[in-house]
């Protein structure tokens, strides 16, 4: 298996980067995600990857960061998901954006997907729903919620609320607030709705 390539950068056309490697091209499917963070064509890259043989090809996919990969491969063990819908899910879904999907079944953020449909998107939420759970989702790097936050959530989770309820009102909260003026001001936004 290769599990990570490291060389010049020789060409970049969505959604393929050619890498030079001592020599050898090597050509990587790579998320928009990835791709937009190549580096200009000539310098040195490096990508984490994931090697698929099938009986008619032989693919080289490559990630930019490790939760990209391990991403990729949680979504190939869902049934009638293969590679390219795969690097689709990750092109149109940021990894935050996907566990909240599944933590909140949210089918319709999968849906926005191309090549994603209703019947395949509830496929995903159910076969991933006990991969992925709220803690996951909330400590993805960059999802904005603060330890204050989760002590919210839990408090939420405890009176009873459930995940989707208790997670969209500790979004509605000013970040700058104590755990005890959170609870009283996500209690007020979940007794409006």
């Amino acid at each position: 298996m290769i599990g990570r390539i490291s060389g010049i950068l020789l060409d970049k056309t969505p959604p393929l980067a050619l890498i030079d490697c001592n020599g050898v091209g090597y050509e990587c499917e790579v998320p928009m995600s990835t791709f937009y963070l190549l580096p200009q064509v000539g310098d040195k890259v490096t990508l984490l990857t994931h090697f698929v043989v099938r009986e008619d090809a032989q693919l080289l996919f490559g990630f930019g960061t490790n939760q990209e990969r391990l991403m990729f491969r949680q979504l190939l063990k869902v049934n009638g998901i293969g590679a390219k819908s795969a690097l689709a899910i990750l092109s149109g879904l940021s990894i935050d954006e996907l566990i909240q999907a599944v933590s909140l079944q949210e089918a319709g953020l999968l849906t926005r997907v191309p090549g994603i449909g209703k019947k395949t998107a509830e496929r995903l939420l159910l076969e991933l729903k006990d991969k992925f759970t709220l803690d996951s989702a909330l400590s993805i790097k960059g999802s904005g919620i603060t330890s204050i936050s989760q002590d919210v959530l839990n408090a939420l989770i405890a009176l009873g609320y459930n995940e989707r309820e208790s997670l969209n009102a500790v979004k509605s909260l000013d970040m700058n607030l104590t755990v005890n003026d959170g609870i009283k001001q996500a209690l007020k936004y979940l007794s409006k709705g």
